[in-house]
């Protein structure tokens, strides 16, 4: 069996017909990339708007009751200047006049919000010659707004089973009434995760405008080198501490399957990217993999001697916090001291009351709250 990998495109490698060129070019150069996930255009030079953030607004006059068809008018000129910059004979005539009615009768932000992907997924499929497959017919959301994962998983398969290629447009599902629901921002990860997972993919790989993940934040450092190799508990560290590479949730389908993500660059095709693993297949050229940050941060410092050899401190620290339903970042703690690391607006109106109930519990010899911090994880 010939090998599958999923390939998704974010925005702005999908923002005009010439980076759509670059996609196709690359999904051609290599028969394995079979299944592909595509973003709305995004940003074409820095003051462009977003595919979806036009048609956020384009909606916003529907729900308004006033007159949108300039709004939508503007969104499919972007469709069309994409069409003819490809030189295709194709037309988007008829989803913009259903978009037009579905608007009229209110079918939803998410709805609208999802048109970006849906009709971008449609132009690449004609211009690859790949089968379309609609997000809302493949993909499916429980009541509460959660993932049905287990009828997501097996429509996918059998659906794809069928094809050998095919575009699947990224951000959106079904809710169990059939209307339209996306993911949160970012969430064409999440598709093209899921469509990894549910085919067996033996590779994921994600395009982008970054040549992989950075060692550290390029606005903080200049030219950091990228990252080669991270395990999936490495990136989610990092992304939870502020490294914006891939959704969070994107990251759990593909790990629980074992399946490796690839971080690849559009406009540098050639360049290795990231290569996100189970566990560090190989062997990193580098002791520390990536340092990420936050600021916000606060610090309560207790100190007391000879607090190591009594049991139950730590406990009855974090049953104080517990009690004013705060969670902690992080608790480093020295023979004598433990610090509780909190975000500053979790503490924010509760710190005397937390204060009187670790003092009441344990007694400390001092006690202070430090704010103004940052958290650094290396």
């Amino acid at each position: 069996a010939r090998m599958k990998k999923v390939v998704k495109f974010g925005g702005s490698s999908l923002a005009d017909a010439k980076q759509i060129q670059k996609a196709a070019a690359i999904i051609k150069a290599d028969p394995e990339r079979r299944y592909v996930v595509p973003s709305a255009p995004g940003k074409r030079f820095s003051d462009d708007i977003k595919v979806t953030d036009m048609l956020y607004t384009c909606y916003d006059l529907a729900e308004q009751g006033l007159d949108f068809s300039d709004a939508l008018d503007a969104i499919q000129a972007r469709y069309n200047d994409i069409i003819s910059g490809l030189g295709m004979d194709f037309s988007l005539q008829a989803e913009f006049s259903e978009i037009a009615e579905n608007f009229k009768k209110r079918a939803g932000k998410d709805y609208a919000a999802s048109r970006g992907e849906y009709l971008n997924g449609k132009v690449i499929a004609a211009y690859l010659g790949f089968p379309f497959v609609d997000a809302a017919e493949v993909i499916f959301f429980q009541p509460d707004g959660s993932l049905n994962d287990e009828k997501t998983e097996k429509v996918l398969r059998e659906r794809l089973s069928g094809l050998e290629n095919a575009v699947i447009p990224g951000f959106y599902g079904a809710n169990p009434d059939g209307t339209v629901r996306t993911f949160s921002r970012g969430g064409s990860d999440v598709t093209g995760s899921l469509v990894a997972k549910a085919i067996h993919a033996d590779i994921y790989e994600n395009w982008t405008d970054v040549s992989g993940c950075l060692i550290c934040d390029p606005r903080i450092v200049n030219n950091p080198e990228p990252i080669k190799t991270i395990t999936y508990r490495e990136l989610r560290e990092l992304a939870y501490m502020g490294a914006t590479v891939l959704h969070e949730d994107a990251i759990f389908p593909v790990r629980a399957a074992g399946i490796p993500v690839n971080i690849k660059n559009t406009n540098q095709p050639e360049d290795r990217g990231t290569m996100i693993v189970s566990e560090s297949a190989e062997h990193c050229d580098h002791i520390i993999t990536g340092i990420a940050g936050k600021k916000g941060m606060s610090v309560i410092n207790i100190e007391k001697d000879k607090m190591n050899s009594e049991i139950g401190f730590g406990k009855n620290v974090l049953r104080a916090l517990e009690k004013s339903n705060v969670s902690f970042e992080h608790m480093p703690s020295g023979v004598d001291t433990m610090s509780v690391v909190i975000a500053t607006e979790a503490l924010a109106g509760k710190e005397t009351a937390i204060i009187d109930e670790i003092k009441s519990r344990v007694h400390p010899d001092q006690i202070y709250i430090e704010s103004n911090l940052a958290l650094i994880a290396v």
